[in-house]
């Protein structure tokens, strides 16, 4: 016997529980029949309008702030992925045929994401309970206690414990916004590049891990030298304030030792010395470039990083891939680092970036290398800025992927 396929659209229009279908930029695409029923409106009534052109806040209660709390969740769903559960909401209606006229209605949402191909969201389902009949009739003071049945009373708690909640959550929140910003502080003292302020022909990107706390331990870094100028990027291993701190102290420890020695094997070379005694630091990939503008060639050392890429004009490609070796602290003693060199000629663009760019789960690296010098090679003409955005968009990190990311584009 075969099964017939499951007609999705007849089933969502069926589904008992009220559901809305939203788009990224909260406009109605979608809703079923208990829906409409819930709040007395049509499918006319509300698709192709935005959420909260179609459900106004009352005008008429100064302390509603039905709208302020779902369009918060709405958007925590957008930028997380992730379901977000909500406490009972007041959320007033208007009346049908008397817009002036607002209702008291109480609900219980709930905003699931749903995701596209590359893993960001493309409509939010967001369902609903009515539950003004229970939170009016807890209102009621008028009917005595002892004449509340069980199953009343456990209703009752659990509501009371419900709202008290919802003023946890939103104490969460508030202490999690205020982490955050100490720590998205932090993160941009650490990677201050002063020297990057004189090269406009320099574009760089730095973005956390999409579910993270807004900081990584990625680095990029740029430094004046006498003849020239070096480019540096490193990932630390993990993400979150214990890899950032690693970060800052590589960082610094790596900017100090090209500005004295001016070598990127050497420079690496006291790196990894000092990653040594850097707890956190084992593992971390690095690689360091000096563009000598006068000779014009790139001399470039890696611990076990990604290779750098140099795009000619012509759109070819070159990988910086002949002076690699472990990541720091891979070996248990300590053995010179390789150094390579590569001519450049005005116009040609080097790019150097972390893992985070061109990894995927369950692919080679190989692959993401092939498409990261596909692109360039298709857009090696623009200017580095928007070819760094180009980059981004082509792998659909433009907000964010998996893993952190930092990127940097020079037009030599």
């Amino acid at each position: 016997m075969t099964t017939p396929p499951i007609d999705c659209q007849a089933l969502f229009a069926a589904t008992p529980s009220p559901y809305l279908v939203l788009d990224r930029d909260l406009v109605i695409v979608g809703v079923n029949a208990a829906y409409c029923r819930a709040t007395c409106r049509t499918r006319e009534d509300l698709v192709g309008r935005h959420i909260f052109e179609a459900f106004p806040e009352n005008p008429a209660d100064p302390e509603a702030d039905g709208m302020r709390n779902l369009s918060a969740s709405l958007h925590r769903v957008l930028r997380s992925g992730e379901p977000d559960t909500m406490t009972v909401l007041k959320y007033d209606i208007p009346l049908p045929g008397r817009p002036e006229v607002f209702e008291e209605r109480w609900w219980s949402p709930i905003n699931t994401p749903v995701l596209g191909p590359d893993g960001r969201v493309v409509w939010i389902i967001h369902r609903v309970e009515d539950v003004t009949e229970f939170v009016l009739s807890r209102g009621d003071q008028s009917q005595p206690v002892q004449a509340l049945t069980e199953r009343q009373a456990m209703e009752a708690e659990l509501y009371a414990r419900a709202r008290e909640l919802q003023l946890l959550n939103e104490q969460l929140r508030q202490a999690h916004a205020r982490e955050r910003q100490v720590a998205v502080t932090l993160q941009e003292a650490m990677l201050q590049a002063p020297d990057l302020l004189g090269h406009r022909n320099i574009a760089v990107r730095y973005l956390p891990a999409a579910k993270g706390l807004n900081v990584c331990g990625d680095w990029y870094d740029v430094v004046d030298l006498p003849d020239g100028f070096s480019l540096a990027v490193g990932d630390v291993v993990g993400h979150g304030l214990e890899a950032a701190a690693v970060m800052g102290m590589l960082r610094s420890a790596l900017s100090a030792a090209i500005r004295a020695l001016r070598e990127p094997d050497r420079a690496m070379e006291v790196l990894g010395l000092y990653a040594r005694s850097v707890e956190g630091a084992l593992a971390t990939t690095a690689v360091e470039a000096v563009v000598d503008t006068r000779r014009r060639h790139i001399t470039y050392s890696s611990a076990g990083h990604p290779p750098p890429v140099l795009v000619r004009a012509d759109g070819t490609s070159v990988l910086l891939d002949q002076a690699t070796d472990p990541p720091l602290g891979a070996r248990p003693t300590h053995v010179p680092r390789p150094q390579a060199a590569v001519p450049y000629a005005p116009g040609d663009t080097l790019v150097l970036y972390t893992d985070g760019l061109i990894e995927r789960h369950g692919e080679d690296i190989d692959a993401g290398l092939d498409r990261l010098t596909d692109v360039l090679t298709a857009n090696a003409r623009l200017d580095p800025e928007p070819l760094a955005d180009t980059l981004l968009s082509r792998f659909g990190v433009s907000g964010g992927g998996d893993d952190d990311i930092a990127l940097v584009v020079v037009r030599l």
